[in-house]
């Protein structure tokens, strides 16, 4: 299959059996799924259904269909061969028909005046082999053709088949003038050899085949490297020794010993030890996450620090990755080309002309005139109207317009995603490496009892020895100071709590607030300190001296230097803006007001970020989705467009239809702009395509001759036509004029901004499920007041939201018993995760659910569980319980 026309083709082949239930080809991957009665229809005769279309089939039952793959790469190297074989011929051929009129040599004995024969006959061998490399364009064109689904490939067929019968023919007058020494004769049709023309276009658009074959090769390999992902192999903890097994023998059950640095295999559950776990490629979380006994781990993230064990809970098909590889295959699967403008033209065109040379044959033929008479107006209407102008206009834009891209950085990867392009209205953001840097950074130092740069110098030191996520960015941070490291005699790593150390006979705490409370150290001077950082999203770290509180880092994943002004352009554009995020609901808060995104998203997991595009597109949005991680791919094969930036994983990058290379967000507007200029360009391209061929064609066909004695000779024919295609060529080459406008910072916002977790909205349904996702612009400019009333009616909104999830859990049968906790120490989601698991898993606990504003959790009890017990659970968590009621 070569286009869209193809799988059609095929689909409405095999509808027509008894016993069809559904058939879905996909282009991309060279498949089709069928669903059919097995009582009426065997697979054998849906195959033959397939070969009756002018295709091949075979059954396929592997999920993951290696042999494609090899197939794709197959058809890469043929093109690429096809490409040099005709390049080899192609170029010696415009030398010698087109080198006299630069002034370039020829030999006498090859030269159109003094050897026409030998003229005519080496273009004819010369375009011979260009012909044979290109023999798919006609098998498949005629094909196509001969079952009423004409493609760009019939175009192909028709056009240079006009330019080399005529040629023939012109040949063959030239060989009788010769034989005849009738020099008038040969010279009359010594002009009228169009080999080259033929050649050429068959090798311009080989050009085009060979680049859209590497784009479909590379489709498979966002597959391939999601596998790879997965370790190969695992090591199982049996009967006290320890065994290294191929992955594919971990059973559900299974004790496995991850060691640091390791990939974690499958997912489960640690059940000894504890580490830092590095689940950004999947989660899209900036910061790896402490773990410990109890809580879940996820396959093919890595462990970063410590030693632990798991028993395997999923395994094989049943694993996150897994579910993300086969939703990036369905979403492959759903995103079918956009069908051609040039096939659609030509399902009419072609026809149309076909009747109209044989009409012009036919008519003349009984008018009385000769055979040779009659076929030169055929062949002069095939000539003038030949469409290779047409198979020229599509194809040179999107090769200028994608080469264009790749100047700024931006690669386009094939025509669809070009085309595509321009019809975005909506731009949903992954966060994580995509708005922001993806790395912690130093936000804030506050520090009232010794001097900003004493503090960072002794956090740093301290922070030199750990191997926790945020001493890089402190480290980072005081380099970029110039401040120098002090020595650190005594250290000790807290775990889930932070860092003990003695330093010049003073012993200095760095850590979490239960770090603080476990050492009766009062924050009482920075807690609003401490208030306004958690607000913010960011994550705050406090320092303390002996048992005095001195400082606190606030850190954070900050947004990129370019972010603000890319999302404005966007936004000015007519575009709706949408943020996605993995990270918890006060990160996505702080960092959509910084950067002014009216709607943002926050805790969504992977599948869920796919549903959230999958449900804009079917509101009939064009959506545009930009990410970088693991976590991404799926949403990115599933939006109409998927961008992927540059420096994120290699599967987001294959997963995506367009890879901003310089991680610049304002590439995504200009990519669009580049878009709309290309397209634009297209739709002119095939007006000059017919221009010329269309006010001929009357002529061509003889009209004027019996009023006149005019008729246009297939000379002229092919002027036009080569005319047509020139001018086609030269107006695709006004795109490397192409500048990406320049974009600036719109004023300060007064949208209302809507900021949602997505955990919420599904667990407690506070957000109906035919709610439109898509922003309302009638609510929105309703809305619209001035920052001061934005702020209180956000936080007005926030409190009456925790108030619905309050009541909606209190709301309880008369029967169950009810307790509230208030625990202090709990800052962001992870926080809230670990006590609600630590609770949930205690025997008579229903349910247990933590309002993170009001520091409070909500148990509902089927027994009576003494204070004693919630309590301790929560405290071993790592959280302090202030009260129980």
């Amino acid at each position: 299959m070569t286009c869209a026309a193809c799988s059609l083709a095929i689909e409405k082949s095999v509808s027509k059996l008894d016993g069809i239930g559904e058939v879905k080809v996909n282009l991309i991957t060279n498949t089709m799924e069928v669903v059919y009665d097995n009582a009426q229809l065997d697979s054998d005769a849906i195959i033959k259904a397939v070969e009756k279309a002018g295709y091949g089939a075979e059954m396929s039952i592997d999920e993951i269909k290696v042999e494609i793959e090899q197939k794709h790469q197959e058809e890469k190297l043929a093109f690429e061969k096809r490409l040099k074989i005709s390049l080899l011929f192609t170029v010696p051929l415009l030398y010698i028909t087109m080198g006299h009129m630069l002034g370039l040599p020829l030999p006498e004995w090859m030269s159109m005046h003094e050897a026409p024969l030998t003229f005519g006959v080496l273009q004819l061998l010369l375009t011979m082999p260009v012909v044979y490399m290109g023999r798919s364009f006609y098998t498949v064109g005629f094909k196509t053709l001969w079952k009423r689904y004409p493609n760009m490939d019939s175009l192909i067929a028709i056009g240079t088949s006009a330019a080399i019968l005529y040629g023939l023919f012109a040949l063959s007058q030239i060989l009788i003038g010769t034989i005849q020494h009738d020099m008038a004769l040969t010279m009359l049709y010594v002009n009228d050899l169009y080999f080259e023309s033929a050649a050429v276009i068959l090798t311009l658009i080989t050009v085009g085949k060979y680049l859209e074959s590497r784009a479909k090769a590379k489709t498979s390999d966002a597959i391939k490297k999601l596998i790879d992902l997965s370790p190969q192999t695992a090591l199982l903890f049996k009967e006290g020794k320890t065994y290294e097994i191929d992955i594919k023998d971990v059973k559900v059950d299974d004790i496995l010993v991850v060691k640091p640095g390791a990939t974690i295999p499958v997912d489960g559950m640690i059940i000894e030890g504890e580490s830092a776990i590095d689940e950004s490629m999947l989660t899209g979380e900036s910061i790896p996450v402490s773990k410990g006994i109890g809580e879940q781990v996820i396959g093919a993230s890595l462990n970063k620090s410590g030693y632990f064990k798991m028993k395997a809970e999923r395994v094989g098909n049943n694993t996150m990755l897994s579910q993300i590889i086969k939703l990036v295959q369905e979403a492959q699967g759903k995103k079918a080309p956009i069908a051609k403008i040039a096939d659609q033209i030509s399902s009419i065109f072609v026809p149309a002309v076909l009747g109209l040379a044989l009409l012009g044959f036919i008519v003349w033929v009984l008018l009385g005139y000769s055979f040779v008479f009659s076929m030169s107006i055929a062949i002069t209407i095939l000539v003038i109207s030949c469409p290779c102008a047409l198979g020229l206009a599509t194809p040179t834009a999107i090769m200028v317009g994608t080469g264009k891209g790749a100047e700024y950085g931006i690669l386009i990867k094939g025509g669809v995603a070009l085309e595509n392009t321009h019809l975005i209205d909506t731009v949903v953001l992954d966060k994580t490496g995509t708005i922001t840097e993806g790395k912690p950074t130093v936000t804030d130092v506050i520090s009232y009892e010794i001097p900003e740069n004493d503090l960072l110098q002794i956090v740093a030191s301290i922070e030199e020895k750990s191997e926790h996520p945020l001493a890089e960015g402190i480290i980072r941070f005081a380099d970029e100071k110039g401040i120098s490291l002090i020595e650190v005699p005594e250290f000790e790593s807290l775990s889930g709590l932070g860092l003990s150390a003695q330093i010049k006979d003073s012993k200095w705490l760095i850590g979490n607030e239960a770090l603080m409370n476990q050492n009766k150290i009062s924050m009482d001077h920075y807690r609003e300190a401490f208030d306004q950082l958690t607000s913010m999203g960011k994550t705050p770290m406090f320092i303390a001296k002996e048992h005095e509180l001195t400082g606190i880092i606030g850190m954070m994943d900050v947004p990129k230097p370019n972010s603000e002004e890319a999302i404005h352009a966007l936004m000015a554009a007519g575009i709706d803006v949408i943020m996605l995020t993995g990270d918890h609901k006060k990160t996505a808060e702080s960092i959509q007001r910084q950067l002014g995104i009216p709607k943002a998203y926050a805790e969504v997991f992977p599948h869920e970020k796919a549903k959230v595009v999958e449900k804009l597109m079917s509101e009939g949005r064009k959506v545009a989705m930009v990410g970088d991680g693991i976590n991404d791919s799926p949403a990115l094969a599933l939006a109409d467009i998927g961008i992927a930036i540059g420096n994120g994983t290699d599967i987001a990058i294959e997963s995506a239809d367009i890879v901003l290379m310089k991680s610049d967000l304002r590439d995504v507007v200009t990519a669009i702009e580049l878009s709309r200029k290309t397209i634009r360009n297209i739709k002119q391209n095939l007006f000059w395509a017919f221009f010329y061929n269309v006010l001929g064609i009357p002529v061509a066909a003889g009209v004027f001759y019996l009023s006149f004695g005019f008729k246009l000779n297939p000379m002229f024919a092919a002027a036009a036509m080569s005319l047509s295609s020139f001018t086609v060529v030269m107006n695709a080459l006004r795109l490397r004029g192409f500048k990406p406008e320049k974009h600036y910072r719109s004023g300060a916002s007064t949208k209302v901004y809507e900021t949602y977790s997505f955990r919420d909205e599904v667990q407690n349904q506070v957000l109906s499920e035919n709610a439109p996702i898509a922003h309302d612009e009638d609510k929105r400019d309703d809305q619209e007041q001035n920052e001061s009333k934005l702020e209180l009616k956000t936080d007005l909104e926030l409190k009456t939201n925790e108030t619905r999830i309050k009541n909606e859990i209190k709301i309880q049968e008369d029967n169950e018993m009810k307790k509230e906790m208030l625990i202090e120490g709990m800052s962001c989601g992870h926080c809230k995760m670990r006590v609600e698991k630590a609770l949930n898993g205690l025997e008579g606990v229903e349910n247990a659910e933590v309002a993170l504003e009001e520091k409070k959790a909500f148990v509902t009890l089927s027994s009576d569980v003494d204070d004693v017990i919630l309590k301790t659970a929560v405290e071993e968590a790592g959280y302090e319980v202030v009260e129980v009621k």
